[in-house]
């Protein structure tokens, strides 16, 4: 739904009677041939607007449509005078000028008079003389003659027809209406409505008797003779009927197709949120054509943070709404409301739309609206279900004691499927004997209808039912389904049922047998219900009363029989049996259940076996199963589904009532499942901030799409806060996420107790089987254990976990003669193939642990296949051999069921293959615990690792590499793994064994880096290890999350070989370190070879050999060389090494030699630790086929070798500039680098580094090649002599005598400048363009836990699926997260998405602590000149909102403002290479254009810019000005060489490809150079041409003959022109000493200036300093003396505090310009570029006519003729006409017609580009881009128009429109706390012909800027055009200066056109992103 904007001006004009004016908010809604558009607000509360006999003029900004029929305009009644004499409106469609339309009223718009009414349609037309037709209706109403029947209310009437509607109007004609039996009409004027569809009749309900019966309605149409009649015949009560007060009548009355809306309105969370006025909303649909009306909603109660659900009928399809408005009548006590939003959820369509609205309605908050427009946000929108209306009635039968009182519930079934259970409540007083009920149903589709259930709960006196019959009719198909009945349900009559199923097929009766099973306790006293499942639905659960055969149910052994009585489910596939648990022998065991039809034989009975304890205390303790037959010998299996329960952590959370869940799937939906009995078994369930665990055993229901919980509301604490549901189903192997954070309580926000939840996401994990597993203990005395049992199977895939199998009753019982016992336990593991073996052991942790066991038995249950692995030997330590752990083999049944006399031949061993001796690698653990309070743990942490084809089995982490004591809350631990090839790592899992004084353990996350795979895995868990918090689990398994996987090339083995020599002393204890180095420089990390004390002792001795094995790295084939070194510590660090062999333990890998046979150590040879070694031999192996291995042994040729380096380092002369810090240098060359070297010993000075000193070192290093670069620093640690001039580094090397210079000529100090020299290249741009910059700002909400620390991404979306990458929003240096209340900024680069369609904004987290709470996210393309605000206001979390970490917003949902379009500019900025020309100052640059100016921008210095001779590069992002005239450079003299040498600046336009030159080949400085000045600027030359001239200007300054004219003051000006200005000139070199005397005339010069050209204007000022600086100015004359010419400026007026406007600044225009007089004709330029592709040309004639904002042009004809052929492909023709001038020009119409209006034959057309149009006059430009197809016709009717894409203002256009002006500048604060501000607040405006300048914004006697203030400043401009942006700042200056800005509004009067510029942010160091000022765009 896209709609075109249009701009409409809107002029009212209030007419000239007593008390005509109003201060209600008024608003306007224009009806149009395309379509309506919203209500708009005319004037905020901040304006005099509407003041008696007052015109106003109002720009909107809306949807366009087209030609206007009429208007409504109203008010919202609020104020002190709200009424309103209007006399007329006018609207005129800006971009068509001459579409001006008039609206005449004349009339009032009040409640108290005229005719009452505050709501006008008027009918407008383009002549201000006619005045148009309305028509009249006439309404009766016919209220019914019954008791009570007459009403007191306001009753209104809305008439909706084919054009729309009247809006809702009062029915009141002075005498006392709708009386018992009487018939009232009233008369209504509307514009005519066409045919009339349907009326809307309601009252108000108030007055002592509201309830009104009305019989009907006839409506006469006066104007087209037409009588419609509305037959009604229904209460409009509260009490009465379906209590409703508002109705849709169709014409003729049929049954009501009502459409019913769920309309949910949340109330927000903020202090006095709640209202006790009537809330009305109403719904538009698409386009806003149809509307549904207001619709009061009743019943509601509107208190701080409530959501009230209404049900609205309408009798009209509007889903999906365009809109809904949303308001209130202002009565009542606190009328004022804060609505949160409205969601609006369409059974009909399944669509659900949310509209946040976060705005106080209320006349005294913010705008002071109590009505809103809401826009869906469509980000948010969900489909579920459709639902479609039917009508249900119900008759109760006429016999005594018929009627009921209990709850009625409902179920319907049909061909494809059945509705939910639903609960038949209504208003009245239902089911009375004899009556007919009527409810209003939705249901999904279900084909045709087979049965329904009917039934009721309550087992009192009074709740039995006599039940007539039901009828079902769909309201929009008429279809209808009957169902009879004529039965009691009572449990004492009839059958004692309470279910009854009333078949549209026959009725069926089921008996089923119940057996319990034999054993002691089997039997339970507790209630059982059943359901049968079948192939069409289910009977539903009943309850099991009526027993046939027992008298005592359910006892040990007995066979219980009972009939069901059903509509056929035909094959009955499943039975769920269960029981409620309650009662003392509550636990049954069951064995089976048997069903058969009656009347069929007992043989055809289906056995359901069951075999298995229904009892919280045994087997798996689950109270409810689902049993399927035994059939054909097989079984079949069920599914498990793991369902995880979380209850929020809110105060009150917690909840006593049973839990049920229900699933619905693809292939149908599981029962509703008692939540009974807990896997993780936390005694109390549901309490707050905890996660209970259930397993539900049921059939495959698919994936699932929803699922239903709720609870019983019984107990204490019924209420529940549901945070979310999980549930995990490892047979399809997916995970399901199902967010809900919301009450299910009955005093809570809606009041619902059950929910239905849709997944916010489907995550797949390993997909899992179920095994059964049989365990037989041995017929052996005492074969039983108390032992613990673990059980791991492996199969030709892969190998299960090490299972417990363990359940809740006693297993593996010793007895002495108990025979044969069976355990059965079901695991769930990966699929393992077929099994090959299992391993089986007890843990012996018992006493009485010895176990005989028998054998295992394992059913597949996927493919049904038996196992049998026989044991028969003990597990025991005191038995048989003494093994507790046993491998067993599969063996054939056959040989199972042979005789057991060959005992042992079970026991076949299974050799296991012996690993290969594999390859192990290195993994590096971190492990981050949890901010919270008591996270730390002092329990032992283990981990397993598991990957594709191994795992780990358990590491303790013991040893950890960061901290002593580990696991301390926020502390990140390190631990290195050694693990064998595990593949890529799929999970981790991690616990604790629960030991130590406090255990419990935050674990934030966990990471993985695996240098072999070159992956650095994160796996996040943010959740407690605790049996006391979350859901008592001490282990758990974690996943990777693959936004925050990083990936690098992998590492590689080195197995390195260190010699150390025979020599004494040899040895080392200190810590050695090797880097390699491979070609070309490419080199490992510095690798330490000793991973702690122990290891430094051990290795390195006198003569002995170590090996390493290490991942580093890969840097190829061939070792160049090795640094080796130590870090000389411990007792006795000198080292003697022989060699180094270093072998890449790959396949062909080579051992290289490296010699070294020399001390590393400082009392030894040349006192160097770290030596440089280059190979000398290489060994290859080789296997040969006799399998003897070769050696070879290589030389290597070409070895580098080593050189010498000098280094000379040369401190600058300056005071404080040596140092005594620890200096380091590397150098680069291209073979590689030295490493960083101590410069320890100078070979020049005892004392190194002293001023102006120069100091020697030698560095020995192997060949670097070519030296490009070096890298110096110090440590400072010397707390006083740190700071350091270095003056310049000389290399030499040694062997080649080659020097190397290196200038630094700057402070290495933190203190003197910007950090310490590093050499870093600025940012250049990726080749592939098109790369376009985005701006994002991300504003985080006020909630205490609305920060995160994760990552942030966007992700910008265009058209066809083209879409950036992920652009990182990573935080600056220094911020950790982002914080509540903040607003980030940030600039990335990504793909040009040409026009943005959706954002993607996310973060990287994925445990709850990473939550964030979005408040509004603002994303900005700068060369497309458009800013998107979406309003957040959501969570991303996975445990908040829906659960979501990324939202998708949609460009719909956002508000787009006009932002100034930039041009990509690349600046290179060369600084000279002379001495000391870097510096570390501020540098800003000003950019100056032929079409305006860019603001002085900085550039950054980062660390290493503008160093002598070096070249910079920017990207820059400036106003389309092109093309450059000049630029201005200036320095601030801060920093600590504030000097700078600027050789030029090159800019490079990326769009056009232009290049411009600026040199300047000087210094900027006070104090060197010739001209000393810190300010230059530079012409742009373009291809050697200079853009700019330089001259003198001679300034004269004319002072006033007045007295005190004069002035003390120091005086500036700017001189602006075609070139851009002069900058600020302070006029102090005057000829007088004494200047500006009154009379005087002062004289200056300003010699060797750019000239500007042509001049506009001056803005002169002074600094209102010494005693008298008042200052009255006659004129100023400017004389150009290079183009001889002299520019007059009168001023003529005072620049005084204390008098005229106040103002000591002054703008004044050019008097030179000759005067046009635009009332003469005029010549027009028209140049038509035809398009270049093939048929694009055209033989015959176009037309043209311009439409201007002063009028309309004649046509235009473009002739084509045989000699001058013209519209030839590709080709641009221009022509010119002479015409009345029409003004700036908006739109052309473009037609295509034949030469002599002969017919056209087919179809031909004229396809145009681009149409250029210039106005001679002035020269102003008008550019269309058509790129259209204009059609051929005979006449002149056929044409296409185009708006005017880009206007470019000629110089001399813009100087004429340079008059005074006054403008009206209206500042609101915010009404937040602390929003106002006592500093000085400055503001300058910028439009289409210039800025304002700064200007400050002051009051005498007034405190400015406080609290929900609106300041009014009036100050005289010159005329700025178009405004297009304005910028506000405050400087600071006051105690608190922190200013919440709500808006500025800037009118001009002389044309009354107000723009609005939106802020809503705070101008604040300490909030939001810490700015103190902002640049608005406006609203329009």
């Amino acid at each position: 739904m896209s709609y075109t904007p249009a701009v409409y001006e809107v002029v009212t004009i209030t007419g000239d009677e007593r008390g005509a004016g109003t201060d209600a908010n008024v608003f306007i809604t224009l009806f149009g041939e395309y379509g309506i558009t919203p209500k708009v607000h005319l004037a905020s509360k901040s304006r005099t607007a509407f003041e008696k006999n007052k015109t106003d003029v109002f720009r909107i900004k809306t949807h366009n449509v087209g030609p206007l029929k009429k208007i409504r305009i109203e008010h919202d009644n609020t104020g002190l005078n709200a009424s309103w004499f209007l006399d007329r409106v006018v609207v005129t469609d800006i971009t068509r000028p001459h579409m001006r339309f008039y609206f005449t009223c004349n009339n009032w718009l009040s409640k108290v008079e005229g005719d009452n009414l505050f709501v006008r349609d008027l009918l407008g037309s383009l002549d201000p003389m006619d005045l148009p037709k309305y028509n009249k209706y006439v309404v009766s109403v016919f209220t019914a003659d019954v008791k009570g029947s007459g009403t007191d209310a306001d009753v209104f009437i809305n008439i909706f027809g084919e054009f729309g509607d009247t809006g809702e109007r009062r029915l009141d004609n002075k005498k006392d209406n709708f009386e018992k039996g009487t018939e009232d009409k009233f008369t209504l004027e509307a514009p005519h409505l066409g045919k009339i569809r349907k009326i809307t009749l309601g009252h108000n309900n108030k007055g002592s008797s509201a309830g009104w019966f009305v019989d009907k309605v006839l409506l006469d149409d006066m104007g087209n003779k037409s009588l419609y009649e509305f037959p009604i015949n229904r209460w409009f009560a509260v009490d009465e009927d379906d209590g409703k007060i508002q109705r849709d009548i169709l014409v003729g009355g049929s049954e009501p197709t009502g459409i019913v809306y769920h309309v949910q309105v949340v109330t927000g969370k903020v202090r006095g949120a709640g209202t006790n006025s009537n809330i009305h909303i109403l719904m538009h649909g698409t386009k806003g054509l149809k509307n549904s009306g207001k619709i009061f909603l009743q019943g509601g109660k509107f208190e701080r943070d409530l959501t009230d659900i209404f049900n609205v009928e309408i009798s009209a399809l509007l889903s999906p709404l365009s809109r809904v408005t949303i308001g209130h009548d202002n009565g009542g006590v606190n009328a004022g409301w804060y609505c949160e939003k409205i969601v609006v959820f369409c059974p009909f369509t399944g669509i659900e739309q949310t509209f946040p609205c976060s705005k106080w309605l209320d006349e005294d908050e913010g705008d002071g609206l109590i009505e809103r427009e809401l826009y869906e946000m469509v980000s948010l929108r969900q489909r579920k279900q459709k639902k479609h209306p039917w009508s249900l009635w119900i008759w109760t039968s006429d016999l005594p004691g018929a009627g009921t009182d209990a709850s009625i519930y409902f179920q319907i079934y049909g061909e494809k499927g059945k509705s939910d259970e639903m609960r038949l409540d209504n208003k009245a007083d239902n089911f009375e004997q004899g009556q007919l009920d009527k409810f209003m149903v939705e249901l999904p589709d279900l084909g045709k209808l087979t049965k329904c259930r009917i039934w009721h709960e309550k087992r009192s006196p009074f709740a039995g039912w006599h039940l007539s019959k039901a009828s079902l009719m769909k309201t929009l198909t008429k279809e209808k389904f009957k169902f009879p009945c004529e039965r009691w349900l009572d449990t004492n009559e009839d059958d004692n049922e309470l279910v009854r199923e009333l078949p549209a097929t026959g009725e069926l009766i089921y008996r089923v047998t119940v057996c319990t099973g034999k054993f002691g306790g089997s039997g339970t006293d507790a209630t059982v219900f059943l359901n049968l499942i079948g192939d069409l639905g289910d009977t539903g659960e009943r309850t099991l009363v009526n027993c046939k055969n027992n008298v005592n149910k359910f006892e040990k052994g007995n066979m219980d029989e009972f009939i069901i009585e059903a509509v056929s489910i035909v094959q009955v596939r499943r039975v769920r049996i269960g029981h409620n648990g309650r009662g003392g022998g509550c636990g049954w065991y069951l064995e089976k259940v048997m069903v058969r039809e009656e009347g069929q034989a007992e043989s055809q009975v289906v056995e359901f076996p069951c075999g298995r304890w229904l009892d919280r205390n045994e087997d798996d303790g689950q109270i409810v199963r689902e049993l399927v037959p035994f059939s054909d010998g097989q079984r079949l299996y069920n599914v498990s589904y793991h369902v995880s329960v979380k209850t929020g952590s809110v105060s009150g959370g917690s909840s006593n009532s049973t839990v049920f869940v229900k699933l619905y799937g693809e292939k149908g939906d599981t029962s509703k499942m008692m939540l009974v009995v807990s896997d993780n078994n936390l005694r109390n369930y549901f309490e707050v901030g905890r996660v209970d665990v259930f397993t539900v055993e049921t059939f495959d229901i698919g994936q699932i799409n929803r699922l239903l919980i709720g609870h019983n509301n019984e107990g204490m604490n019924a209420g529940w806060f549901l945070d979310s549901v999980q549930i995990m189903v490892p047979a399809s192997g997916s995970q399901y996420m199902f967010p809900s954070h919301r009450w299910l309580c009955k005093d809570e926000a809606d009041g619902k107790t059950e929910v239905v939840i849709y997944p916010s996401e489907i995550l797949d994990i390993k997909q899992l089987m179920n095994y059964e597993i049989t365990v037989v203990t041995g017929d052996v005395s005492f074969a039983g254990t108390n032992a613990n049992v673990f059980i791991q199977l492996y199969g030709d895939k892969g190998k299960t976990e090490v299972v417990n199998l363990a359940s809740r009753s006693n297993n593996y019982e010793r007895a002495t003669t108990e025979i044969f016992k069976e355990d059965v336990f079901t695991i769930t593991a990966i699929e393992l193939g077929p099994l090959r073996k299992l391993r089986i052991r007890q843990d012996n942790a018992a006493s009485y642990s010895s176990w005989y066991l028998d054998r295992v038995e394992i059913v597949d249950t996927k493919d049904e296949t038996t196992y049998y692995f026989p044991c028969n030997r003990w597990l025991a330590v005191d038995e048989d051999d003494g093994q507790i752990a046993r491998e067993l083999v599969p063996v054939d049944e056959a040989f199972m069921k042979r005789d057991d006399d060959e005992e042992g031949t079970g026991a076949a061993t299974l050799g296991l293959e012996q690993k290969g001796k594999t390859m192990s690698t290195t993994l590096t653990l971190k492990i981050k615990t949890g901010e919270k309070k008591h996270a730390g743990t002092d329990a032992n942490v283990f981990a397993i690792l598991y990957g594709e084809k191994d795992d780990t089995g358990i590491i303790n982490l013991k040893a950890c590499k960061t901290h002593k004591n580990k696991f301390e809350r926020g502390m990140v631990d390190e631990f290195t793994v050694e693990a064998v090839d595990l593949g890529e790592l799929e999970k981790l899992r991690i616990g604790h064994d629960n030991s130590g004084g406090s255990p419990g353990w935050f674990l934030d996350w966990v990471e993985i880096d695996a240098p072999s795979q070159g992956q650095r895995l994160r796996f996040p868990c943010g959740r407690w290890l605790d049996n006391g918090e979350d859901d008592g689990a001490i282990v758990r398994d974690l996943y990777p999350n693959e936004l925050q996987t990083e990936l690098y090339v992998p590492f590689v083995p080195y197995e390195i070989k260190i010699y150390t020599s025979d020599v004494f002393g040899a040895g080392t204890d200190a810590d050695v370190f090797i880097v390699i180095y491979g070609w070309k420089g490419l080199c490992t990390q510095q690798k330490h070879l000793c991973v702690n004390k122990r290891e430094r002792r051990l290795f390195f001795e006198r003569g002995a050999e170590d090996m390493f094995i290490v991942e580093l790295e890969d840097v190829g084939d061939v070792i160049e060389k090795i640094r080796i070194g130590h870090d000389n510590r411990g007792t006795n660090p000198g080292w003697h090494l022989d060699r180094v062999e270093i072998r890449r333990l790959l396949r062909k890998g080579k051992t290289t030699i490296l010699p070294c046979e020399r001390w590393l150590a400082k009392s030894e040879d040349d006192g160097e630790t770290v030596r440089e070694l280059v190979p000398s031999d290489i060994i290859t192996e080789k296997l040969l086929k006799e399998g003897k291995l070769k050696h070879t042994e290589m030389e290597v040729e070409d070895a580098l070798e080593t050189h010498t380096y000098k280094v000379s380092v040369r401190t600058g002369d300056m005071y404080g500039g040596g140092t005594d810090a620890k200096v380091f240098l590397t150098i680069y060359g291209d073979l590689g680098d030295t490493g960083e070297r101590t410069l320890s010993k100078s070979e020049s000075n005892s004392n190194k580094f002293e001023r102006g000193a120069v100091d020697k070192f030698s560095i020995e290093a192997v060949d670097l090649g070519q030296v490009f670069k070096i890298r110096i620093r110090h440590d400072n640690s010397e707390f006083m002599g740190a700071d350091w001039y270095l003056d310049q580094v000389e290399v030499v090397d040694m062997e080649t005598e080659e020097v190397y210079m290196f200038l630094c000529e700057r402070w290495l100090s933190k203190k003197k400048e910007d950090k310490p020299c590093k050499h870093c290249v600025g940012v250049l741009f990726p080749s592939c363009w098109p790369v376009i910059p985005y701006h994002f700002t991300v504003s985080t909400a006020m909630d205490p836990d609305a920060s995160t620390t994760a990552r942030v991404y966007v992700i910008v979306m265009g058209p066809n699926d083209i879409e950036t990458e992920r652009l990182w929003l990573d935080l600056p240096e220094g911020k950790k997260s982002f914080a509540a209340g903040t607003m980030e900024n940030f600039q990335c680069y990504g793909t040009d998405v040409r026009e943005i369609k959706r954002v993607e904004l996310g973060h990287n987290g994925a445990t709850p602590e990473s939550c964030w709470l979005v408040d509004e996210l603002s994303v900005a393309v700068p060369t497309k000149g458009i800013k998107y605000i979406f309003q957040c206001k959501c969570w991303l979390a996975k445990d908040r909102g829906d659960g979501l970490t990324g939202r998708l917003f949609n460009v719909l949902d956002a508000n787009s403002i006009n932002i100034v379009r930039k041009i990509i500019y690349v600046a290179t900025v060369i600084t000279g290479d002379t001495q000391d020309a870097g510096t570390d100052t501020n540098i800003f640059l000003s950019v100056f254009g032929a079409n305006g100016s860019t603001e002085e921008m900085l550039l950054p210095k980062n660390e290493d810019r503008f160093e002598r001779g070096q070249e910079d590069t920017f990207n820059l992002e400036i106003d389309d000005i092109a093309p450059l005239k000049k630029i201005r450079v200036r320095i601030d003299g801060s920093g600590s060489r504030p000097d700078w040498f600027l050789d030029r600046i090159v800019m490079h336009n990326l769009t056009t490809e232009e290049v411009s030159v600026f040199t300047n080949e000087n210094w900027l400085s006070k104090t060197k150079g010739p001209k000393r000045t810190k300010i230059c600027e530079l012409a742009a030359v373009v291809d050697e041409e200079e853009m700019v001239e330089r001259t003198t200007y001679i300034i004269q300054v004319q002072t006033s003959d007045i007295g005190g004219a004069g002035t003390d003051a120091n005086v500036f000006l700017i001189v602006f022109g075609e070139n851009g200005d002069t900058g600020t000139l302070a006029l102090k070199e005057g000829g007088s000493r004494n200047k500006f005397e009154r009379k005087s005339k002062d004289v200056f010069r300003f010699p060797d200036i750019l000239s500007l050209g042509e001049l506009s204007k001056i803005r002169v000022w002074h600094d209102n300093k010494g005693p008298a600086p008042g200052w009255h100015l006659e004129y100023i004359d400017v004389k150009d003396e290079t183009m001889d010419q002299n520019f007059r400026f009168p001023c003529g007026r005072w620049l005084a505090k204390n008098v005229d406007d106040g103002q000591i600044m002054t703008e004044l225009a050019c008097a030179n310009n000759d005067i046009l007089d635009f009332s003469d004709k005029t010549k027009y330029e028209i140049a038509t570029t035809t398009a270049n592709t093939d048929d694009a040309d055209t033989k015959e004639n176009v037309w043209i006519v311009l439409e201007g904002k002063r009028g309309r042009s004649k046509e235009f004809v473009l002739e084509n003729s045989s000699k001058k052929k013209r519209f030839l492909c590709g080709a641009t023709d221009t022509f010119e006409f002479s015409s009345k001038h029409v003004g700036e020009i908006a739109g052309i119409c473009v037609g295509h017609t034949t030469k002599d209006s002969k017919k056209v034959k087919g179809e031909a057309f004229w396809h145009v580009l681009e149409v250029v149009v210039t106005e001679k006059g002035l020269g102003n430009k008008y550019l269309f881009h058509c790129d259209a197809q204009i059609p051929l016709a005979a006449k002149r009717d056929k044409f296409l128009t185009f708006e005017c894409f880009k206007t470019i203002e000629s110089f001399a256009s813009k100087v004429r429109s340079l008059v005074p002006v006054k403008y009206e500048i209206i500042v609101i604060t915010g009404d937040v706390k602390r929003a106002g501000t006592d500093s000085n607040v400055y503001i300058t405006i910028y439009g289409s012909n210039g800025d304002s300048g700064k200007r400050a914004l002051k009051q005498k006697f007034r405190n400015l800027f406080e609290r929900g203030q609106t300041d009014c400043f009036i100050l005289e401009m010159l005329d700025l055009g178009e405004l297009l942006r304005v910028k506000v700042e405050h400087d600071g200056s006051s105690h608190n200066s922190g200013w919440y800005l709500e808006c500025v509004e800037v009118t001009n009067t002389a044309n009354s056109v107000t723009t609005i510029f939106l802020c809503g942010k705070w101008l604040d160091p300490q909030k939001a992103d810490g700015q103190i000022q902002r640049v608005l765009y406006p609203k329009y």
